[in-house]
């Protein structure tokens, strides 16, 4: 399912951009890519982010009622945006501006399962 609403392509352009600079400021990928750690990490990441239950509702991570990562996978995660998101300010101040803007957003409530009653 491709990103057709901004926000989620918005989504997608902020998470590159983190793991891009985490990946270039800590390992040393070839020019222009990213490590193959953090190429996984960022396809594990784009592939929660598809599969997001709220989609154009989505809150940050930080401000979600899902915790969609496993949790080895949701450590890396947060070790990436602790450390690109102050630099994110500099290195795409429009993507950091939008991402701290959506951060105060009112998370949306979690559907209802409906769950029939056993008698």
């Amino acid at each position: 399912m491709p990103f057709t609403h901004p926000h989620m392509r918005r989504e997608r352009q902020t998470i590159e951009a983190m793991i891009t600079i985490f990946c270039h400021d800590r390992h040393t990928p070839p020019p222009g890519e990213c490590c193959p750690d953090c190429q996984a990490l960022q396809a594990y990441a784009l592939q929660r982010l598809e599969r997001c239950p709220f989609q154009e509702k989505k809150p940050t991570c930080a401000h979600c009622a899902v915790h969609c990562y496993r949790p080895e996978l949701r450590a890396r995660i947060r070790e990436v945006m602790v450390y690109a998101g102050p630099r994110m300010l500099v290195r795409h101040p429009l993507l950091a501006v939008r991402h701290l803007l959506d951060g105060r957003r009112k998370p949306p409530e979690l559907p209802r399962r409906s769950n029939p009653t056993v008698e």
